[in-house]
């Protein structure tokens, strides 16, 4: 859940993008919520969830203070660990170990994106459950992936690139937010890890790498 502050003003960006820009978004304001209960029913004792982010990313505060709201209400503790540049990130590791971090959350970021196959294996050697919304981390072996589906926003481009080339205007335009949500669930990393997906997890996915 986003604030209701934020929500307005992202809300009314969304709506109308104005200028000549528009398009699809692969954020959605309850994607955090669902981390932390996916993450939860996975590592029944967690207690503690470190949030990588890179704090030159613009939209980390408001992501953060929806973790933070949401695992308040779940007993939960969120540590945002920053890592700005990929020297960082295996500093960042050994924080979350430090701070006795039971579980990570991957905040979307170009950086690590980059940086997906280094980070899993870091959380991999750490011990640390690891779950995203890129598509690409669960490749790399992030534990789970919650997040747009990319060949749906694929298919939802393709229906405002017909409506801008028949004469609409972007700024016209809404940013859509995504439509569907997958779930992906990494078998080879939960056996690494000595996780048994629950049952109420493994029906809910779209997608499993074996």
């Amino acid at each position: 859940m986003i604030h209701c502050r934020n929500l307005l003003r992202v809300t009314k960006v969304l709506a109308r993008p104005g200028g000549n820009i528009t398009g699809m978004s692969t954020q959605s304001g309850d994607l955090s919520g669902k981390q932390i209960e996916l993450l939860r029913a996975a590592v029944p004792r967690l207690s503690k969830i470190a949030v990588l982010v890179n704090p030159t990313n613009t939209g980390r505060l408001a992501i953060l203070k929806d973790f933070e709201t949401i695992a308040r209400k779940e007993n939960l503790v969120i540590l945002p660990i920053e890592a700005q540049t990929a020297d960082a990130i295996e500093p960042a590791f050994a924080a979350m170990v430090a701070a006795r971090a039971g579980a990570v959350a991957l905040m979307i970021d170009r950086l690590f994106l980059q940086q997906s196959k280094h980070i899993a294996a870091l959380a991999l050697r750490h011990k640390l459950p690891l779950i995203s919304t890129q598509l690409q981390d669960a490749g790399a072996g992030s534990l789970m992936r919650y997040g747009a589906s990319i060949a749906e926003n694929y298919r939802r481009t393709a229906t405002y690139v017909d409506k801008i080339l028949k004469g609409a205007k972007p700024a016209d335009l809404p940013v859509e937010q995504p439509m569907r949500i997958e779930l992906t669930l990494n078998l080879q990393t939960a056996k690494a890890l000595g996780i048994k997906f629950p049952q109420t997890i493994a029906v809910r996915a779209d997608r499993v790498i074996e």
